[in-house]
């Protein structure tokens, strides 16, 4: 674990950007895309385009996410995400950005988290702009649909599940109790763009950081990775606590292959000492 305390000098010195992803929430329960726990995604991810433009298609979004807000709404923070609250409670972060929608960093004690992808447990109405908890809108689901229990087979990430079509039959979808408009999650679907203040936020908080903390995100996509391009060209360091490989590696001073729930609280252990011999 001598890259663990290596890290945990880093850490202790303060100034720390942390960028999560899902990586750090599958210990409670909620699947990964690429990670160790996750699986190969049969079904292409809903676009904005899609849900918007086709009735069917929102239809067996609702469904599905009816039946996946189950394992979203019950789950609960793990260690890893008190850890990092831990850290931010010692004043050693500078900032916290997640592309998890799960809330998690939040229920585990975190403050000011830039959600980059939104939040599942928010609901708004795109004619309105009206915005609903997620426990809200699943009494009216329910309500409308007393005789809906599927079965899922698998459970991903984004709060939907894999459900055949003909297991949909039935499902009524509720729209907006204030003016009848369409609604929608309060996340970033595939063909949307993250909200502009949310990026340039972050983008803000990596560049006056001392270090970046990259946790559980392999880091494939863009929204993640260009916050890792942007401290290496500035110089700062980047370090990467992960279950598996990495786009980021490449940039990256140091990298622990490891379960964040054993890492992330031992890390947490070590840079507060460290921190508190220093002042």
């Amino acid at each position: 674990m001598s890259d663990v305390a290596e890290l945990a000098r880093w850490v202790a010195e303060g100034d720390v950007v942390v960028l999560s992803g899902a990586g750090l929430s599958t210990e409670s329960g909620i699947p990964d895309y690429r990670g160790p726990s996750g699986l190969a995604r049969r079904a292409t991810p809903m676009t904005y385009q899609t849900f918007t433009r086709d009735p069917m298609a929102r239809r067996r979004y609702w469904a599905r996410s009816h039946l996946g807000w189950r394992t979203i709404g019950d789950a609960r923070p793990n260690d890893g995400h008190r850890a990092v609250a831990r850290l931010q409670e010692l004043g050693l972060l500078r900032g916290i950005i997640t592309q998890n929608v799960d809330g998690l960093h939040q229920a585990a004690g975190a403050t000011g988290v830039v959600e980059l992808h939104g939040n599942l447990a928010q609901v708004t109405c795109l004619d309105c702009s009206e915005s609903t908890t997620r426990g809200r809108l699943e009494d009216r689901l329910l309500a409308a649909n007393p005789g809906f229990d599927k079965t899922p087979t698998v459970i991903n990430p984004d709060g939907d599940v894999e459900l055949a079509d003909d297991e949909l039959d039935g499902f009524v979808v509720v729209d907006c109790d204030g003016c009848g408009g369409m609604l929608k999650p309060d996340v970033v679907y595939f063909g949307e763009t993250v909200p502009p203040e949310r990026v340039s936020r972050s983008f803000d908080l990596v560049g006056g950081g001392r270090t970046l903390l990259v946790l559980g995100s392999s880091l494939t996509v863009m929204s993640g990775r260009r916050f890792v391009l942007r401290a290496a060209k500035l110089g700062i360091r980047v370090a990467i606590v992960n279950q598996g490989v990495t786009r980021g590696e490449p940039y990256a001073g140091l990298v622990v292959d490891a379960p964040l729930g054993t890492v992330l609280p031992e890390l947490t252990r070590l840079a507060g000492m460290s921190s508190a011999a220093t002042v």
